[in-house]
């Protein structure tokens, strides 16, 4: 029988920690977190390989290296309330939900959404929140939260998860068209109107869809 316990402990170490990864939080999420719960039955064996793995509707669950950059970069803390957008498989989201005190994640894919929250009941992480919505607008009455994440990539970000960040909240968001470079940055709010961007390098996600990417009319 595979030992999923044992190749769990051997991404973290190796992947995960063995990398530039240093949040104990992160770390022990990461530790907690079942990702073979998240995959088809066809793919468990594979769960823990540092990879992306392709989910329904054309989509992937994240790389583990990756959600983990991206974890850290928004420096969650257990009285943290935050966003995602793009749940996906619902991983990323339940490595959060280990972290922060409360978790809010949008999908726009009804098939994928339902999916997460078969996986979030099964497991018995209660802290999560999922709407199937178009994740661009973000989720204003949940508003304000210490940090949002981005798994897709969009042109800019949208303004509408920006104004819900608060004070001193991290953004980190995928930046760059489908077919263009992306990067990943990490969008700290320091005042109403401020923002200080930081790049936190190459990545390559899929294309973030909704109301507030849509190019801006000449």
């Amino acid at each position: 029988m595979f030992d999923f316990v044992r190749a769990r402990k051997r991404m973290v170490d190796a992947d995960i920690a063995g990398r530039d990864i240093s949040s104990h939080h992160v770390l022990q999420a990461m530790q907690k977190v079942p990702r073979e719960e998240f995959v088809d039955a066809w793919l468990k064996e594979s769960a823990y390989e540092d990879r992306p793995l392709p989910i329904a509707e054309g989509q992937t669950i994240s790389q583990p290296y990756i959600v983990a950059l991206m974890l850290e970069a928004a420096n969650i803390k257990p009285e943290s309330r935050v966003l995602e957008i793009g749940a996906g498989s619902g991983y990323a989201a339940a490595v959060m939900s280990r972290i922060a005190e409360q978790v809010y994640t949008i999908e726009r894919h009804a098939v994928l959404g339902e999916a997460a929250r078969k996986c979030f009941k099964k497991l018995g992480y209660s802290n999560i929140q999922l709407r199937i919505d178009d994740g661009t607008k973000g989720w204003p009455e949940a508003r304000p939260f210490d940090a949002i994440i981005v798994a897709a990539s969009g042109q800019r970000a949208p303004q509408a998860l920006k104004e819900q960040l608060k004070i001193g909240g991290r953004l980190i968001i995928p930046l760059g068209g489908e077919f263009q470079p992306q990067e990943l940055v990490r969008m700290t709010r320091i005042s109403f109107d401020q923002f200080e961007e930081e790049s936190l390098g190459a990545v390559r996600f899929v294309p973030l869809l909704g109301e507030q990417d849509r190019p801006k009319a000449p």
